[in-house]
């Protein structure tokens, strides 16, 4: 069964930087994108960055010069390097996988808490 496990999130002052992990077990078929997502409290999730099986990034607007996806495939892990964290970056950060065999709603980890303090 595919996993898919976060790490590295936790409490930062606002300038700071965490650099979170997601590392996943053997998926099915093969990787369409790789995404971060994130859910604020009383809010909808949303896609932070996603990255396309060719190396193509994306970011929302809101991260854009701070955040940074990357992946390392030898590895099996994503990343995710925050850096410049605002308050209003405080979420729940979820990684997601998208494949061939499991194309529309992909796989999920089950997230990890970023808190920015002012």
């Amino acid at each position: 069964q595919a996993q898919l496990r976060e790490s590295g999130g936790g409490l930062v002052q606002a300038g700071g930087s965490l650099r979170l992990s997601c590392a996943r077990s053997v998926i099915p078929g093969s990787i369409n994108a790789m995404a971060w997502y994130r859910q604020a409290p009383g809010k909808q999730r949303e896609l932070v960055a996603d990255i396309s099986s060719g190396g193509s990034t994306n970011y929302v607007d809101s991260v854009k010069g701070r955040f940074t996806i990357s992946r390392d495939n030898a590895k099996n892990i994503m990343y995710l390097q925050m850096n410049n964290l605002k308050p209003e970056d405080t979420a729940v950060y979820y990684c997601n996988v998208r494949t061939n065999l499991n194309p529309r709603t992909g796989y999920w980890g089950q997230g990890t808490q970023v808190t920015v303090s002012s």
